[in-house]
Formats: C-alpha cells, sequence, structure tokens
C-alpha cells in the first residue's frame, strides 16, 4: 500500500455499528432485486397457464423486468445524486412493494408485462442509490470495500436462490407467491430506513433533469440490451435476425447521440468525465471485458449440463453452485487483500485467477471429463471474478466526486449489464458457429456431442478477453502509481 493510501486509510473515519446494522438492511433490496433476476424459471410455466400467455408474452414477463433495469439505470443514478440516495432507496422500495403485490394479483399476461416493466424501474432506483450511501456509511476504504464485497455476495446469492426458492414457492402456493415474497423485506426496509441509513441530501444541483437525454439514455440501452439477448435467444430465421440486428444498430445510435447531446448540456444528465477519465474507463472496459468472458463461460456451462451431460434443471442447477460460493468466497477475501496490498495488484492477480480458470475449462472440457471437474473448474473463474469486481466496482465509485457517486454507481452497473447481455450473446454467436463447424467437419456427432464443444471453444475466447483487461489494469492502474 502507498503511504498515502496508508494516511487516508489511518484518517478516515471508521464505521461503528449502526453503519453495519444499515448495511444489513441495505442486503435486503440487493437480494430482491437479484431475486427477481431469476425466480421466474421455474414459475413461468404455471403463469403462462393460468394467465393464457403466448409464447411471446412469457418471453416478455420474463425479460421486460431486466430490461428496464438497464435502460433506467442511467436516469436513477442523476436521480440518486439530485434527490438524495436514502430518499430514492425509500420511495423506489415503497414502490417494488407495491408492485409486487400488483403482479402476484396480475389477471393477465398483458397487465403482468406492464407490471414487471415497471418493477425494473423501481429496481433501477435501488443499486445506484445503495452504492451512494455505502459511500457515506463507510468512508475508510478498508470497511467500504468489505461493504461493497457483501452487497455482491447477496446478489450472487439472490441470483442464486431465485429459482430454488421459486420451486419451493410453488410446490404450496400459487405462482402469485414468488412475487409477495418481496414485500416483507422491503416494508423492513421502509420502516427501518429512516432510523439506520444516513440522509445522503443531494448536492449536485438544482437545475431541471434534461427528460430529452432521459429518453435517449433508457431508448438506447433499451435497444442495445434487446437486440443483444434476442440475438442470442437461439437460432432465428432471417427476418427475424435482421429485426433484432436493426433494434442493436438503432440502439447504438441512439446512445450516440446521448453521449453527444452530455457533451453540450451545462447539466448533463451524465457528467462523462465520470466514464472517459483515465481510471474509471479502465475500471469500467475491465469489468466489461471481464463479464463478457466471465458471464458467457457460466451460460454455456449451465447449457452443458442440461443439453451435452443430460442433467435435469433442478440436478444441474445444484452443479452451478460450486461457482456461486467460490464467487463469494472471493469477494469476501478481497478486502482483506486490498488492505495488504495494493487493490489495483489485486484485482490484476483476480484477473490471472480468471484466465487461468478460463484455460482449465477449456482443457478439462475439450478433454470430455466428468461434471465434478468441470464444475471444479468453472468455479476457478467465479474465485476471480468474485474478488475482481468487487474491488473494480469500489474503484469505480470511489474516484466519483461525492456527490456524483449515484451516477458513478449507474455506469458501474450499466458496464456489469453490458456484460452481461454480451457474454450470453457472443457466447451464443461461438456456440453456434463452433457447432456447425464440428458437424460439417465431421468431428462431432450432431445433438449433445456438437454441443459439447461449445464451452471449451469460448473458454479460449474468455481467456483472451480476460487477459486483456489485465493488461488493460496493469497499464492504466498499477503501473502509473510506481514510484520512478
Amino acid at each position: 500500500m502507498s503511504p498515502a493510501a496508508e494516511t487516508t486509510e489511518t484518517t478516515a473515519v471508521r464505521a461503528g455499528p449502526r453503519a453495519w446494522a444499515g448495511l444489513t438492511l441495505l442486503v435486503l433490496p440487493m437480494l430482491m432485486v437479484a431475486t427477481d433476476l431469476t425466480v421466474l424459471f421455474f414459475a413461468l410455466p404455471s403463469i403462462t397457464a393460468d394467465l393464457d400467455a403466448s409464447a411471446t408474452q412469457a418471453l416478455w414477463i420474463s425479460h421486460v423486468y431486466g430490461f428496464l433495469i438497464a435502460g433506467t439505470l442511467v436516469t436513477a443514478g442523476r436521480l440518486a445524486d439530485r434527490v438524495g440516495a436514502r430518499r430514492l432507496l425509500l420511495v423506489g422500495a415503497t414502490a417494488f412493494a407495491v408492485l409486487s403485490v400488483l403482479a402476484a394479483t396480475s389477471t393477465s399476461a398483458e397487465t403482468l408485462i406492464v407490471v414487471r416493466a415497471l418493477l425494473g424501474v423501481a429496481g433501477s432506483t435501488l443499486m445506484p442509490a445503495l452504492f451512494s450511501l455505502l459511500r457515506l456509511m463507510f468512508p475508510a476504504d478498508a470497511q467500504r470495500r468489505l461493504a461493497i464485497a457483501i452487497l455482491f455476495s447477496a446478489f450472487s446469492v439472490g441470483a442464486a436462490i431465485g429459482p430454488v426458492l421459486g420451486g419451493v414457492l410453488l410446490e404450496r402456493f400459487s405462482w402469485g407467491s414468488v412475487f409477495l415474497v418481496n414485500v416483507p423485506p422491503m416494508l423492513l426496509l421502509v420502516l427501518l430506513g429512516p432510523r439506520l441509513l444516513p440522509t445522503g441530501r443531494g448536492t449536485s444541483g438544482g437545475g431541471r433533469l434534461d427528460l430529452t437525454s432521459v429518453a435517449l439514455s433508457v431508448a438506447g440501452m433499451l435497444g442495445v440490451v434487446y437486440g443483444l439477448q434476442e440475438l442470442a435467444a437461439g437460432p432465428s430465421g432471417g427476418a427475424t435476425a435482421v429485426r433484432d440486428a436493426a433494434v442493436l444498430v438503432a440502439g447504438a445510435l441512439v446512445l450516440g447521440l446521448f453521449v453527444r447531446r452530455q457533451h453540450r448540456l451545462p447539466d448533463p444528465l451524465l457528467d462523462l468525465r465520470l466514464v472517459t477519465a483515465r481510471r474509471p474507463a479502465a475500471a469500467l472496459g475491465t469489468l466489461l471485458l471481464t463479464g463478457v468472458g466471465v458471464v458467457g463461460v457460466y451460460y454455456l456451462f449451465t447449457q452443458h449440463l442440461q443439453v451435452a451431460a443430460g442433467l435435469g434443471p433442478l440436478e444441474a442447477g445444484l452443479w452451478t453452485l460450486p461457482y456461486v460460493a467460490v464467487n463469494i468466497l472471493g469477494a469476501l477475501l478481497a478486502p482483506g487483500l486490498a488492505s495488504r496490498f495494493r487493490p489495483e495488484t489485486v484485482v490484476a492477480a483476480s484477473l490471472v485467477v480468471i484466465v487461468a480458470g478460463a484455460v482449465l475449462t477449456g482443457v478439462v472440457g475439450w478433454a470430455g471429463v466428468p461434471v465434478p471437474a468441470l464444475a471444479a473448474s468453472v468455479a476457478v473463474l467465479g474465485l476471480g471474478h468474485g474478488a475482481a469486481a468487487a474491488l473494480v466496482s469500489d474503484l469505480v465509485i470511489s474516484s466519483a466526486p461525492p456527490a456524483q457517486t449515484g451516477s458513478a454507481a449507474a455506469t458501474q452497473e450499466v458496464s456489469a449489464e453490458l456484460g452481461t447481455a454480451l457474454g450470453i450473446a457472443v457466447s451464443g454467436v461461438v456456440a453456434v458457429l463452433v457447432q456447425r463447424a464440428a458437424l460439417s467437419d465431421g468431428a462431432a456427432p450432431a445433438g449433445d456431442g456438437a454441443s459439447a464443444l461449445a464451452l471449451p471453444a469460448y473458454a479460449v475466447v474468455a481467456a483472451v478477453l480476460v487477459g486483456l483487461a489485465a493488461t488493460l489494469v496493469v497499464r492504466v492502474l498499477v503501473r502509473p502509481a510506481r514510484p520512478t
């Protein structure tokens, strides 16, 4: 650790019991937002049958929540800076609870789609507010990094238990229970938040919110994320694929207009210095590249378990738990390592672990070894990713001025969302290309054998992408701080 860093750490006010009690409260919305991303995996068939939803409507019920979270994050981050993080968090939690009740009592597929979309908007307000409050509650670097790691772990737990929770609830109750389970934690947050959480008053100016920028950011992000996920959803005919690609390109163009407008506004919706300055730009690029690599491997691993290994959904889900467990372990170990070594160095080392895991997954996948060995190799990626993601997020948030923490948190969430969407899309494309090549060369039989080649092939791609991220971290974040 550099002398300057040591001085900052030792002079910062350390958080007391109230801040840690507040952190336990903040874990609740993180769990609920993550759980809602995956809880419908088992509940969707019941919902489809009860509401007589078409196949297209079922897809929208499942995915519109994530689309709207990604689309409204930038606006939510700006609102957190303007109106205050605690206020936005409590308003968003209240809306989330009310909308969960409306979702549980929906009587048509159209109504549920609209409510799920609004749940996504409410969910997006929670994420930037959470990280803004963490910076207020934990000014000491080591404590803040641990708090961020705990929140990341809560998100991993929520996403992992979502399908299992949905299955358990459906054993005893109707499908509406998967939404009603959100209500008690959100009400607890609303009731105790004013006592345990700091005010976090807005300090970034009182000018009017630029509604044109809001519309451009939402439309652009929706177009990009929708286009990527639809293209990755599976082989689709020419006209459909062209349509999805057109939506993706249109979304990218709209985001270009958004960026251009931010340069011209005296009070922009997003201060582009938060993403173009050297350190945060390198951190955001690392999040993106790492997300594309790791998410793609994890996605193909889940497909491999069911298609190539022939496991049922529940058994396949159990084999993903080692990845989740070590991902949490990595996130929780990272703050302690960052207190002994420079955080940037720990990030670089974590990325090297991911590369090693990707290479190992490629080797093990090509060898066709049993599922336990494959799960262990994929878990190595999870260990490195947990450590890297928590520390890189802290680098993004702590590098921003205090009055713009919400916007900085939104940029790191957007980078993570794009990494997820691109990871699924790119891995899907690689899988299709590899399977076609294997079939044409006679290297593998149709079906399971060809599918088994996709994971090790993409693992190589992931190793290259994360290797580029490691190079970026070393060149931009590690070397400049070395004494000359």
